[in-house]
Parts: structure tokens; C-alpha cells; sequence
């Protein structure tokens, strides 16, 4: 009897296991979300509220990717399978002005800050928080202010990382806010 009572509990611990598996982590959407915005959650620029936990997304094989803010949201896709998520974020943040509204719309604009960053400009690229840190060097692709995001990269043939203008010469990765 004690053995029939071992197999249960094992077929049911491994129930959990195949369900993580076969949905998207709704958790690393959130964080993508927020690491390409460069704002958290209810921040402004930030998404407004979390992906809703009702989605059952398919596992996307690869990491999905984020594109926007387009319209006053960030578009989450997994080209892979398919599927698309729209992701509303609160207005007002540096993010936000990016959009293609704020681009045709000069009424809306806040007076323009000094770039303090130039492109070409060699930057050290900061990631951390209160208990770590890591930097790397990096070159500007574009001019930008402080509070601004632009993109860098390591060199010309690289891919381009979006992050924030510090002060001059420092940008941060979005997302890790205590620094």
C-alpha cells in the first residue's frame, strides 16, 4: 500500500512541472517589458498593471521580443509561434515621448533637454543594484540627455542595447533602478 501511495504523490508533483513547461512565463514578460521601457510597473513610461494571469501563451522556443512604445503600449511577440500581446503603459515617462504621437505632435513635447552624450562617444554601460555592479564600455549609436534612452553598443558589428543616460559618459541598463 505505501507504494501505490509514493507513485501518486510523484505523478502529481510532476503535474506542475508539464504545466510550467508548456505556457510562457508571464513573470519575464513583465521583466522584458520593463528592461526595454526602462520604467517598472505603475512607473510612468512603465507598464500600467501586469500581464493579465488568465493568458495561457504558448512557451515561446526563443526569448520574445519587445518592440515600443508604439501608441502609448509595448508589443510583446513570439515570432516563432505567433502570438502577440499588447502591454498599455502609464504616460508621461521618457518612453512615452519616444512614441510616434509625441513625434507629430510638437504641442506635446517638454522643452528640449542638452544631449550631454554624443554619438561615438565612448560610454561605460552600468547593470547592478545595492549588492552588485557591472559595467563595460561601450560606444553612443546617438546623442542623448540625461533620463533619455538611447542606444550603444560594444562595436560596429554588434547588436545595439538600448540604455539610459546617467550623466555624461555613464548609461544604465533599464530595470535595475537601485543603483
Amino acid at each position: 500500500m505505501p507504494k501505490i501511495l509514493l507513485l501518486a504523490l510523484s505523478v502529481s508533483a510532476s503535474q506542475p512541472a508539464l504545466a510550467q513547461q508548456k505556457f510562457e512565463n508571464l513573470d519575464r514578460i513583465d521583466s522584458l517589458v520593463a528592461m526595454t521601457v526602462g520604467a517598472n510597473l505603475g512607473e510612468p513610461g512603465g507598464p500600467m498593471a501586469p500581464v493579465d494571469r488568465r493568458l495561457h501563451l504558448a512557451a515561446c522556443p526563443t526569448t520574445p521580443s519587445v518592440d515600443g512604445p508604439v501608441f502609448g503600449a509595448a508589443i510583446v511577440k513570439c515570432d516563432a509561434l505567433g502570438w502577440r500581446i499588447r502591454v498599455p503603459l502609464v504616460a508621461g515617462g521618457a518612453a512615452a515621448a519616444s512614441g510616434p504621437v509625441a513625434r507629430y505632435a510638437p504641442a506635446a513635447r517638454a522643452a528640449p533637454k542638452e544631449a550631454i552624450v554624443k554619438k561615438g562617444d565612448p560610454v561605460q554601460l552600468m547593470a547592478g543594484n545595492a549588492a552588485f555592479s557591472v559595467s563595460r564600455m561601450m560606444i553612443a549609436d546617438e546623442d542623448g540627455a540625461v533620463g533619455e534612452t538611447i542606444r550603444v553598443r560594444e562595436d560596429k558589428k554588434s547588436a545595439p542595447i538600448l540604455a539610459q543616460v546617467v550623466e555624461m559618459g555613464i548609461v544604465r541598463i533599464p530595470g535595475f533602478n537601485n543603483f
